[in-house]
């Protein structure tokens, strides 16, 4: 029997993203597709957006979890708590996509989900996660002797900066060098005009275009420089690896699993 997946933020490019993967995919099937209420998709046919003739559902603007194995949900915080409420209130596992959580709202969804199975992360694809690892190696060698700059690019419609991958970045960084990405964090330079702190991680942001996503991590010495990048050329990167985690945890006990869990870094 396919996978039943329900599907959130279907008027968003993650959302529609996602749904589509799951359309795709012989193990899959997509059993809710929701978008924001009083938006445009609400009522229609969802065939329209995953391309499927076979899809026979319409998007709605409520999550039935009736008939559902699991959730992705990719939408924004006060959205994403809303659906973990659901689901925790009917046991279905969930993917978290969404970004942007303030301490407060991490906090609160953590404890919403602690009975059912869930996985967040700021960013599915494998090569990000892959980058995780690298990092952390880098920080460790040479990390303590380098100056660390993290940049990110995304489409001008993004609104949250630095994107939650960049500080996920940040924080694997952070962590390698025995810190707290909080207190050693640059957000801002135009507020004091003062040189470079020594052992702080700067962060800087593009917003332009339809970048879909680009992050790259500078380790700087005194003759050499190390970059790390990655570039996503769609979103189908993040979709799949959705996707592959929703998977992973429809079956797993109550507790939170990371994409390390997923794809055996651990």
């Amino acid at each position: 029997m396919a996978l039943r997946v329900a599907v959130t933020g279907a008027s968003g490019r993650m959302g529609e993203a996602v749904a589509r993967a799951v359309s795709a995919e012989a193990e899959t099937e997509l059993a809710c597709l929701v978008a924001r209420r009083g938006s445009r998709l609400v009522g229609t046919g969802a065939a329209s957006i995953v391309g499927e003739e076979n899809c026979s559902i319409n998007v709605s603007e409520v999550l039935d979890l009736e008939a559902v194995d699991v959730v992705i949900d990719f939408t924004l915080p006060e959205s994403s708590l809303v659906n973990a409420r659901a689901c925790a209130k009917a046991g279905v596992p969930i993917v978290i996509g969404t970004t942007g959580f303030s301490d407060a709202e991490q906090s609160d969804l953590e404890s919403i989900l602690s009975a059912v199975a869930r996985c967040q992360a700021a960013n599915f694809s494998t090569g990000v996660n892959l980058a995780y690892r690298l990092l952390s190696l880098a920080a460790q060698v040479m990390g303590s002797d380098s100056d660390i700059e993290i940049h990110e690019a995304h489409h001008k419609y993004k609104i949250d900066a630095p994107s939650g991958t960049a500080l996920a970045m940040g924080r694997a960084v952070a962590s390698a060098l025995g810190q707290s990405l909080s207190d050693v964090a640059q957000y801002d330079r135009a507020a004091e005009r003062e040189a470079r702190e020594p052992g702080s991680i700067g962060f800087s942001v593009t917003r332009a275009g339809d970048i879909v996503g680009e992050h790259t991590v500078l380790f700087v010495s005194d003759g050499e420089r190390l970059e790390i990048t990655h570039k996503a050329g769609s979103r189908d990167a993040f979709a799949n690896g959705a996707l592959r985690a929703a998977k992973f945890i429809a079956d797993k006990p109550a507790g939170a699993y990371t994409m390390s869990d997923v794809l055996g870094l651990s």
